[in-house]
């Protein structure tokens, strides 16, 4: 097991963490058209965030005032949707999803659909089960930002019957200690299960008593042991993930527990389990045992103490089933008991596309009317869910994934073509033939492997730029049923290379003879 990492954080008695801490981030009521405060937190409108969809009122009863909206998108098989929310570039975020489907769609159950974080895909949404009983659904997540913006998108796959929805989505910047160990620049995390162990309630634990409004679900009515009153007056703040203190006011006292209460698909998980005994037992009193996961020692000779103590594994290999079993030591004069616990799959990070790439489409978008509803979001990835009309490379010889080819053809699109395109310099091919495009043609002299332009049956006016003859990979240029006026440099009707066609359409002449 040398590739599992434990850490064993022991207690200080340091100051709590102020319940009264205000949220960091932001928290967005999809569909809504108003923003409104929701048990003391600031929900805002969506449009500010998203430019595709539609919103919608849902008509059954709702538990909460963010369920009454959704945002639904068109149900059209591995295109992406995303909102881009503004975000501290490094910051580590809480990001949730939720899900109420209250049957925008008219039929009787959820679509099953994608989601993504940024170039990740995050997971699939179902909501089916949780819907029959009247529940809503969330995901949960812990990434870092890696731009000044992240996206989380929805998407269909091959099992989505009708459109995607979406009814609320946070981002949560949260403390720089909480699960450190993890590298979020090669992984993320997405939430399995956190639960309060002893807590018998049907509430969740959230904000304010988790400043980061994490929700941690009460599980003593689902336990076959039996729960035992905690520990009030623990110091929270010297736990690195800082669980609210509310967690520690119960306990489960067993010597086996099977958890989380789903099965695992295969794959590495991120464990925090969290420990506090009464300081109202005698302190002479020791209670000691050890945590074994699945037959495999997680901890050994775990003290655990009125301080309390947390123990970590940031990369555990699980599959299926996960039992918990807890053997006291020698000599311990009291039972096991443990109070909360979190679980996550690790993610491994899909990647980004180049930076530059990503500006030079965001401008050609921003350029034009009409542009494909799904250019949002990270423009390659995933893999599947690339943009319309764009192509992107199988490998690179960096970190990031460039932008090969760019086919718009016949897709409605006004407007001109920016200059930040030729900062696409990966480019092999562009077709754009076909649509309302206008203005000057741009130098595209900077895409020195571009093999193929096409700028057929639009409006574009002016010369043909003579730049256009000095990209020696150039090998189909086609500009016929435009506006364009003046000579046709010589650099392209001398070059034998060249498939160019400039008629019909155009007011053109040849050059003058050599």
């Amino acid at each position: 097991m040398s590739s599992i990492f434990l850490l064993f954080v022991s207690i200080l008695s340091l100051l709590s963490v102020s319940s009264a801490q205000s949220i960091r981030g932001t928290l967005i009521n999809c569909g809504a058209v108003v923003g409104s405060i929701i048990n003391g937190s600031t929900w805002v409108p969506d449009a500010e965030y998203i430019w595709s969809g539609t919103p919608k009122i849902v008509t059954t009863a709702v538990t909460s005032p963010i369920l009454s909206t959704v945002r639904s998108f068109p149900n059209s098989l591995h295109q992406k949707f995303c909102y881009v929310v503004p975000v501290f570039r490094g910051g580590k975020y809480m990001v949730r999803t939720t899900y109420f489907y209250g049957g925008v769609n008219d039929r009787n159950s959820p679509p099953v659909f994608d989601q993504m974080v940024d170039g990740t895909f995050w997971g699939v949404v179902n909501t089916t089960d949780d819907y029959a009983l009247g529940w809503s659904s969330y995901y949960e997540g812990v990434f870092l930002a890696q731009g000044k913006t992240m996206s989380v998108c929805v998407g269909s796959n091959t099992y989505t019957e009708s459109d995607p929805f979406i009814s609320a989505l946070e981002f949560v910047l949260l403390g720089d200690s909480l699960y450190n160990s993890t590298d979020f620049g090669k992984h993320g995390l997405s939430l399995v299960a956190r639960h309060s162990f002893g807590d018998n309630g049907t509430d969740n634990i959230g904000y304010p008593d988790d400043p980061f409004d994490r929700f941690w679900e009460p599980l003593g009515d689902r336990a076959t042991a039996h729960t035992v009153a905690g520990n009030k007056n623990v110091s929270v703040s010297g736990f690195w993930n800082l669980p609210p203190q509310k967690v520690f006011e119960t306990a489960l006292a067993t010597m086996e527990l099977i958890w989380p209460p789903v099965l695992l698909t295969r794959s590495r998980y991120y464990i925090a389990l969290y420990f506090a005994d009464n300081p109202d037992l005698s302190p002479e009193a020791s209670r000691v045992f050890d945590v074994i996961i699945n037959g495999v020692a997680y901890c050994k000779n775990l003290n655990v103490t009125s301080e309390g103590v947390a123990v970590f594994a940031n990369s555990w290999p699980l599959d299926g089933a996960m039992k918990i079993t807890f053997n006291p030591a020698a000599g311990s004069i009291r039972g096991p008991l443990i109070n909360g616990g979190e679980i996550f799959q690790v993610l491994d990070l899909g990647g980004r596309t180049l930076t530059r790439d990503v500006i030079a489409l965001e401008k050609l978008r921003n350029s034009t009317q009409n542009p494909p509803p799904d250019w949002n979001g990270d423009p390659c990835l995933p893999r599947q869910y690339s943009w319309t009309g764009v192509t992107c490379s199988e490998s690179t010889d960096g970190p990031r994934i460039r932008v090969v080819s760019l086919n718009l053809t016949n897709m409605g699109i006004a407007g001109s073509l920016p200059h930040d395109i030729s900062r696409l310099t990966a480019l092999t091919g562009i077709w754009l033939g076909n649509n309302s495009l206008s203005g000057l043609i741009p130098d595209f002299s900077s895409l020195g492997r571009l093999q193929t332009l096409h700028l057929e049956d639009n409006n574009f006016s002016g010369e043909i730029p003579s730049s256009l003859g000095n990209i020696q990979s150039l090998r189909e240029l086609f500009l016929q049923n435009n506006n364009l006026t003046g000579q046709i440099p010589s650099n392209l009707t001398t070059n034998p290379g060249l498939n160019l066609k400039t008629s019909p359409g155009n007011h053109l002449s040849s050059p003058p003879p050599s």
